[in-house]
């Protein structure tokens, strides 16, 4: 097997967003996920490109200000995956006071240079609608921009793209073991119940919540670098409010939490931050974290938000880069690229950074990599679209009621969740279907075997979980049996 450029590993944002860089700067990639991609920290997000506007209270002023430039970019890119959002922010007495918090918003909004987010405004909560799911005691609020991503999908389609342009993605197959020999990487991965051995000229870590596990143990290499594990849960309740727009709520404890619109019938309420001690794979909502995103909300909320709501939890674990900060809320969001510059193999690994940033850490990974591969492209990949999304920021709209013309069979339910997912290339999964039957067996919640002939053949999925959890959120309407029933059928299927 001949060497290539790049091998990264880590099939989240991180890794998928470096290998789609690397391959469409004329780099050979491979890049290796243990489990399925988005399999762990990326599908746990709160599902947000947005600045951080409560990092600023940190001074994280260069992290927030690359971050609200990317949200527009990431915009242009992905129109059917990402959207904007408009969040209201409740002034609680008590709290952060509203001179300070309009100061804030007011840098918010102009530190990015916004050119398609609206600004911020005053609300009157007594006349808004936002005001009517709350308690009476929340007179005012501020209402200002930030967006929504599916998160998951995000990984996927860079995954696509990398492939697309080149790269080698492979999922289910674990590094066993890397070293160091002359001028090359020499990598053990298990896959298909096989070893092989790959070889490469650079190794990237981008393991995520494992990166420090890779160095000591899959590496053998001793580093005084690491990562601090924080826990971030969430719950998704039935839904809670009759609007589209989102609230942005204020704890007693300097936290604070999102409510958000998800999945059309429900709300997404999150995240906490705690130190997480256990095994990077071993995460969940416990029941502490249950009941204090249930009582934050209820502090808001008119109707008390219980237990009994919760439809469904799910928690990761967010790799930040060890600062040394007292609290897992003051942790630096900032990511850290640590070069070991060996002249024969260099190794890059990736401590911390979010979601919104990701194509940003990308281009700053391929910067760091240039001295050892001086004739590569330029960075290229602002604006590009995603897979799928190749329309107007403002078109989708257009997008979704041409397709429900052309496939009038589809309820307005299922048309929007394929424009939504796949944008213009639900087109392609569809193709000359007049009539229900012809997208073959319905596995319900509109989820069919057209669509899954796509997800495995073209976006990697293999199991049910990856249908439901991760390509889409069809697990929230589909009951065990159907879920089991449809693990059954993808196990028979040849790819």
């Amino acid at each position: 097997m001949d060497p290539v450029d790049l091998f990264v590993i880590g099939g989240g944002v991180n890794g998928t967003g470096i290998a789609r860089d690397a391959a469409g700067r004329g780099l050979s990639v491979t890049l290796a996920e243990m489990n399925d991609l988005a399999s762990a920290t990326s599908s746990a997000s709160t599902k947000l490109f947005h600045g951080g506007l409560r990092y600023l209270e940190y001074y994280e002023f260069r992290l927030v200000r690359e971050a609200l430039i990317e949200r527009e970019t990431l915009l242009r890119a992905m129109p059917h995956i990402s959207w904007p959002m408009r969040f209201v922010l409740p002034l609680h007495r008590g709290m952060r006071p509203a001179w300070l918090i309009r100061l804030g918003l007011f840098i918010y909004d102009h530190l990015g240079g916004r050119k398609i987010l609206p600004g911020t405004r005053s609300l009157n909560l007594s006349r808004d609608t936002a005001g009517r799911a709350l308690k009476p005691q929340y007179k005012r609020a501020f209402e200002y921009s930030d967006c929504w991503v599916e998160d998951s999908r995000l990984v996927v389609l860079n995954a696509r793209d990398a492939e697309a342009r080149g790269a080698q993605i492979l999922t289910r197959a674990r590094v066993l073991s890397a070293r160091r020999e002359a001028d090359l990487w020499h990598i053990e991965v298990a896959r298909n119940g096989a070893t092989e051995t790959h070889m490469a000229r650079v190794l990237v870590n981008a393991g995520g919540p494992w990166v420090s596990e890779i160095i000591t143990g899959t590496l053998g290499i001793n580093s005084t670098e690491g990562v601090r594990l924080v826990r971030g849960s969430h719950i998704v309740t039935h839904r809670l409010f009759d609007h589209d727009r989102c609230y942005f709520f204020q704890g007693a404890d300097g936290r604070i939490i999102f409510a958000i619109p998800y999945e059309t019938d429900f709300t997404l309420i999150g995240t906490t931050d705690k130190d997480h001690h256990g095994k990077p794979g071993e995460v969940i909502c416990t029941p502490e974290e249950q009941d204090y995103l249930c009582a934050f909300a209820s502090d808001y909320f008119a109707r008390p938000v219980t237990r009994d709501d919760i439809v469904w939890t799910y928690s990761g674990v967010r790799p930040l880069y060890d600062d040394g900060a007292k609290s897992a809320t003051a942790a630096t969001r900032d990511y850290v690229l640590s070069l070991d510059p060996n002249p024969g193999a260099p190794l890059l690994s990736v401590f911390g950074g979010k979601i919104t940033t990701h194509r940003r850490l990308a281009e700053h990974a391929l910067e760091k990599l240039t001295p050892f591969f001086p004739q590569t492209k330029p960075a290229w990949t602002a604006g590009v679209a995603l897979p799928g999304g190749d329309f107007p920021v403002t078109g989708f709209a257009a997008l979704l009621a041409d397709l429900a013309r052309d496939y009038p069979f589809l309820t307005p339910f299922h048309a929007r969740r394929l424009a939504r997912a796949y944008g213009t290339e639900a087109r392609v999964i569809l193709g000359s279907a007049t009539e229900p039957a012809h997208l073959g067996r319905d596995f319900g919640a509109t989820l069919t075997e057209v669509e899954l002939h796509w997800l495995m053949r073209m976006e990697y999925a293999r199991s049910a979980a990856d249908v439901v959890w991760r390509r889409s959120k069809l697990g929230l309407r589909l009951s065990a049996d159907q879920i089991t029933a449809l693990d059954d059928w993808m196990k028979k299927q040849e790819i």
